[in-house]
C-alpha cells in the first residue's frame, strides 16, 4: 500500500531574511500597488482578450487550478480532475510531494542563483553523480539546462562541435525521424516532423532530414513487425549515403514514441540496428528521452528496453516531476575530449544552466522516486493501465492502444479496417479532450500522425502513484466520453 506523501503546503519565514532590512519606497505605492492580490479577483473567465495572461491558446477558456494532490487537481470551484496525462508526461512522483517542496525552499533560502560559468555547488555535484549512474555509458558527463526544447539544441550544438574539434568541420547535417517532435525552438522544431507547428516559421528553419519512424500501426510499407527486417531502420543508411557520410553529424530519435507517434515502441531489433548504421557511418547517435526517461516506461531510461547505448542523451520533463523547469544533457566523455584538448569549452552559455534550486529539486525527486521504488511501481501499473485501455479497442473509432510504462497512447480513427483518420477539420481530439474534461479527466492530444496534417490521439501518462482504483477510473470516464462523443461524431 502506497503511502500518502502529499500535504498542504505551508511555510514559516525563513530565519535567513532579517525583514529589519526591507526598504520600503517612498510615495504612495502600497495604495496602488500593481502586485495586489486583489487584482483579477473579479475576473470569472479566463481567456484572449481578458486580463493580462497571454493565453498560448487564444480561442479557448482555462481552467483556474487552486491546488493539486497525488493525481488530482482542484479547480476554484471544488471540482476535482484526475491528471491522466501527468501535465505533459511531465508529473512522474506526484503533485504535492512535500520533500521536494522543502528541498526547493532550502536550496532557495541557501543561494538561490549562482552563475555556473563562475561557480559550481553541492546540488549540481550530486545531481549529475547519481543522472550518471543510471546513463548506458560510463564517464558520462551531465550538463544541466531548463527545458527539453533547449537540451535538444544543446545536443544539436555539442555534436556540431565535436566534429568540429575532430578535424571534420564539413560535419553538420542531423537526421530526424518522420513523425517526431524534439521541441519548439528553431533547430529543434527543424528536426521536428510537424507541419502545423512549422508552416509559419518555414523561412527560419535549418534544412533537415527525415527517415520513417518506426510507427507500426502506420507502417509506410504495410509490413508486420515480426517480418519486417526493420525497413525503417535501414532507412538511415540511405538517407545518410544521399547526404553524404562526410557531411552527417547526429541522427536524433525519441527512444520510444512521444505524442506525436502516441507511445509507438519500435521492434526489439531497431536500435540495435540504428547503432550500428551510425558507427559504420561515423555519426553520432543522440537518444531525445526528454519524454521517455526518468522512469516513464518502467526503466530508467527508455535506452534500457532495448540495450542501446548512445553517445549523447537527452533528459527533461520528469528530471523534477514539474517541481521545477530542469533538462539536462548527458554524453560519453568521449564527446568532450576532442573538446578539452584543444582547449575549448562547449560553446553553449545560458543564464541558469546548473541552476542550484533546480538541481536541487531534481535531487530530491530522484531520491523520491528510488526510496518509493517509483520506476518498478510504474512498470506495473502500466501493465494494468494497458490492459484496462485496451478494452476500448471493442469501440469502432479506436484503432490501437500502445506503449510502455505509463506512457501510454490511443489513436482514434474513422475507419478502424483501413485505419482512416478524422478529417482534420472535424477537430476530432480536441472535442475528445473538452468532454474528457468535463467528465473530470484530464488527457494530452496529438494530431497530424496519420500524415501530417490527419491523425487524432491521446497520450495517457498518469503519475507513478496513480492506484488501482483510479487506473479504473480512468477506463470508466474515457468510456463516457466516447459515448458521448458518438452522439456528436456517430
Amino acid at each position: 500500500m502506497l503511502t500518502s506523501p502529499f500535504f498542504p503546503l505551508k511555510y514559516k519565514e525563513s530565519s535567513v531574511f532579517d525583514r529589519r532590512s526591507e526598504v520600503k519606497p517612498a510615495g504612495n505605492f502600497d495604495k496602488a500597488n500593481p502586485l495586489s492580490d486583489k487584482m483579477g479577483s473579479t475576473m470569472t473567465e479566463y481567456r484572449y482578450p481578458l486580463g493580462s495572461v497571454l493565453y498560448r491558446n487564444l480561442h479557448k477558456s482555462f481552467l483556474l487550478i487552486k491546488s493539486a494532490r497525488g493525481v488530482f487537481l482542484y479547480d476554484t470551484n471544488g471540482k476535482k480532475y484526475l491528471d491522466g496525462s501527468g501535465g505533459a508526461a511531465v508529473v512522474n512522483i506526484g503533485h504535492g510531494v512535500r520533500e521536494v517542496a522543502v528541498a526547493l525552499s532550502r536550496q532557495a533560502g541557501k543561494a538561490a542563483y549562482l552563475s555556473g560559468v563562475q561557480f559550481t555547488h553541492e546540488p549540481v555535484e550530486r545531481l549529475a553523480a547519481k543522472v550518471a549512474s543510471f546513463l548506458p555509458f560510463r564517464d558520462g558527463k551531465v550538463f544541466f539546462l531548463t527545458s527539453g526544447s533547449e537540451a535538444i539544441e544543446a545536443s544539436i550544438k555539442l555534436a556540431r562541435q565535436y566534429w568540429f574539434e575532430s578535424g571534420q568541420p564539413e560535419k553538420y547535417r542531423v537526421i530526424s525521424l518522420s513523425p517526431s517532435y524534439h521541441g519548439n525552438t528553431l533547430a529543434a522544431l527543424s528536426l521536428s516532423a510537424r507541419k502545423h507547428y512549422q508552416e509559419a516559421f518555414q523561412p527560419l528553419l535549418l534544412k533537415s532530414a527525415r527517415i520513417p519512424a518506426p510507427y507500426c500501426y502506420r507502417c509506410p510499407w504495410k509490413l508486420e513487425p515480426s517480418a519486417c527486417g526493420v525497413k525503417c531502420a535501414h532507412e538511415l543508411e540511405r538517407a545518410i549515403e544521399r547526404l553524404g557520410r562526410e557531411k552527417v553529424s547526429a541522427f536524433i530519435g525519441e527512444v520510444i514514441g512521444g505524442s506525436s507517434t502516441g507511445a509507438s515502441v519500435p521492434p526489439p531489433q531497431y536500435w540495435e540496428t540504428i547503432r550500428r548504421i551510425c558507427d559504420r557511418n561515423e555519426v553520432l547517435l543522440i537518444a531525445d528521452e526528454v519524454m521517455t526517461g526518468l522512469g516513464r516506461t518502467g526503466k530508467w531510461l527508455a535506452c534500457h528496453h532495448f540495450g542501446l547505448v548512445p553517445d549523447i542523451v537527452v533528459m527533461g520533463k520528469g528530471l523534477t516531476s514539474g517541481y521545477f523547469p530542469l533538462s539536462a544533457v548527458a554524453a560519453k566523455k568521449s564527446v568532450f575530449d576532442p573538446i578539452w584538448k584543444k582547449g575549448k569549452s562547449f560553446l553553449h552559455a545560458q543564464t541558469f544552466a546548473h541552476h542550484p534550486v533546480g538541481c536541487a529539486a531534481g535531487l530530491a525527486t530522484l531520491k523520491y522516486l528510488g526510496r518509493k521504488e517509483l520506476v518498478a511501481r510504474c512498470a506495473r501499473m502500466g501493465k494494468q493501465l494497458k490492459h484496462q485501455l485496451e478494452k476500448l479497442l471493442e469501440h469502432p473509432h479506436v484503432g490501437d492502444v500502445r506503449g510502455k510504462g505509463l506512457l501510454l497512447g490511443v489513436e482514434f480513427v474513422r475507419d478502424k479496417r483501413k485505419k482512416t483518420p478524422f478529417p482534420r477539420e472535424k477537430k476530432y481530439v480536441e472535442a475528445f479532450v473538452a468532454k474528457a474534461l468535463d467528465n473530470g479527466l484530464v488527457l494530452w492530444p496529438n494530431i497530424g500522425q496519420a500524415d501530417g496534417t490527419n491523425g487524432d490521439l491521446v497520450m495517457v501518462s498518469p503519475p507513478f502513484v496513480i492506484r488501482e482504483s483510479e487506473s479504473t477510473e480512468i477506463l470508466a470516464k474515457f468510456q463516457t466520453t466516447l459515448a458521448a462523443m458518438e452522439r456528436t461524431f456517430g
